[in-house]
């Protein structure tokens, strides 16, 4: 697919509904991909399992393979929402209305879920001596793995309030119905110890594969919620519509409906391993050991027809970094706009290792207004704003050269940076100190630029030169058609 210089991939803008259509009908990922076609890539040529990672991480939009050597009837997925305009399809909404829609909808109260007795999901159940995970596609996410990699959604179940927290952990395959967990987010930490506490040693957990992007995008929510209520709860709410959720086989829990697969399993934590953590959004394989529960997986339900497993290639500029951080996006969208900055958009771009945040301001901000936003954007759920940068209208928030540019010409150091030493820094960051005893935070100092035009300047003195008919002017048309 053709990538352009100007910053993001030249995507057609999503298809619109006809009247009296609601757009946002793609209650699963197999209706939104058709509904998508227009950007998705359809591999027919063999492929071999450990070969999708290379290959999904080079498309800038999302890819299908259709036939992977050794898993006949298997379909993989990725690269759902890699772009602004991919994650507007994934609301249904155009792309400039993506961030204050995700903002506006997390806003509302949790719709809940629908609770029915079977759907799609349920078409295949294995159980037993037929529980083998090695028969999925499931992936490799990098070259210092041994094993695949399972990075699917993982649904746990508060055992004291009976709410739902999701997240996308990676998992090892170790054998047919075991592997171990390398991660586990702060709120499952919380839930983990919830269970230890109550004397509970098998802790279960789905592992759902092949939802609509909008359903992952709430899955990454990380913030203040859990004790009013969990991502599940509001599935519905980000998606604008009813969600039917069916039980699963072998643990006491529920998952979505129309998911393509789901593997259950009992996260062994009595049972814990000295294992490496993995690599991690930085891209930095880390070798720290570190105990991880084991687990056993019970069961395995997915659909009948080509089940579709959903891959998240753990590599730059990929979703592994784009989603964790698109809800941070919108938090940050309403808290600004509540400070009175006038707020374009605001960006986790993947060229920063997942530890910066871009502001885009409309117009020339009253001063005082943007070293606000930066202290705002530096203290993020995840602490993973270690560099903020503000920049206005007129640069191009998915080119990094053109922020780059704005840092280099708009900002004056000696009054236009704020450096904060000795704050909490993002766990996988390895310019950080560690906190004895803290696995989730660790110590750095973070710098926010302010690469605006400024109220103080000549507006005129930034304007710059291009060539005659620069946007007018495509040198494809131009290029010979062989």
């Amino acid at each position: 697919m053709y990538l352009p210089p100007r910053g993001k991939p030249d995507f057609p803008a999503a298809p619109q509904p006809t009247e009296g259509q609601n757009f946002i009908v793609d209650k699963d990922l197999r209706s939104w991909l058709e509904t998508n076609s227009d950007v998705v890539t359809v591999i027919k040529k063999p492929v071999a399992i450990e070969h999708i990672g290379a290959l999904s991480a080079q498309s800038e939009g999302p890819i299908v393979f259709e036939n992977i050597i050794g898993k006949p009837g298997y379909r993989v997925v990725d690269m759902l929402v890699k772009h602004r305009n991919l994650q507007a399809r994934a609301l249904g909404v155009a792309e400039e209305d993506f961030l204050k829609t995700l903002a506006h909808r997390l806003r509302q109260p949790p719709r809940g879920v629908i609770n029915v007795r079977t759907g799609p999901v349920h078409e295949v159940i294995l159980t037993g001596d037929d529980v083998d995970v090695t028969k999925l596609p499931i992936c490799y996410q990098s070259d210092a793995d041994p094993n695949p990699m399972m990075t699917c959604m993982n649904f746990v179940k508060d055992p004291e309030n009976g709410r739902y927290n999701v997240m996308n952990a990676l998992t090892t395959m170790t054998g047919p119905n075991e592997g171990f967990s390398l991660f586990i987010s702060r709120d499952t930490a919380v839930i983990f110890q919830k269970y230890i506490a109550m004397g509970v040693t098998e802790i279960p957990i789905a592992y759902v594969a092949g939802l609509p992007p909008a359903f992952e995008i709430m899955g990454n929510f990380v913030g203040i919620h859990m004790d009013s209520w969990g991502e599940t709860d509001m599935f519905g709410t980000i998606l604008d519509q009813d969600v039917e959720f069916v039980p699963c086989e072998t643990i006491d829990m529920k998952v979505p409906a129309e998911a393509e697969i789901v593997i259950e399993g009992l996260l062994q934590v009595g049972d814990m391993e000295m294992m490496d953590c993995g690599p991690n959004p930085q891209m930095y394989h880390i070798p720290a050991m570190v105990p991880q529960p084991t687990v056993k997986f019970t069961a395995i339900m997915m659909r009948k027809d080509r089940p579709i497993y959903r891959a998240v290639q753990t590599v730059p500029e990929t979703d592994h970094q784009v989603l964790p951080r698109l809800c941070h996006e919108a938090l940050l969208y309403t808290r600004l706009s509540e400070m009175g900055v006038d707020v374009k958009d605001v960006r986790f771009p993947t060229w920063g290792g997942a530890m910066s945040c871009v502001l885009q301001v409309n117009g020339a901000p009253r001063e005082g207004v943007i070293g606000d936003a930066l202290l705002m954007m530096m203290s993020t759920p995840l602490n993973n704003g270690k560099l903020a940068v503000a920049i206005s209208d007129d640069t191009d928030i998915d080119d990094p050269g053109a922020v780059y540019h704005a840092i280099a010409t708009r900002c004056n150091p000696a009054e236009d940076m704020v450096v904060v030493n000795k704050t909490r820094g993002h766990p996988g960051d390895p310019s950080g100190t560690p906190i004895p005893g803290d696995a989730f935070n660790l110590v750095n100092g973070k710098l926010g630029i302010d690469a605006t035009i400024k109220s103080r300047l000549n507006p005129a003195d930034f304007e710059r030169t291009w060539p005659k008919d620069w946007f007018e002017q495509d040198l494809k048309d131009y290029l010979d058609d062989d």
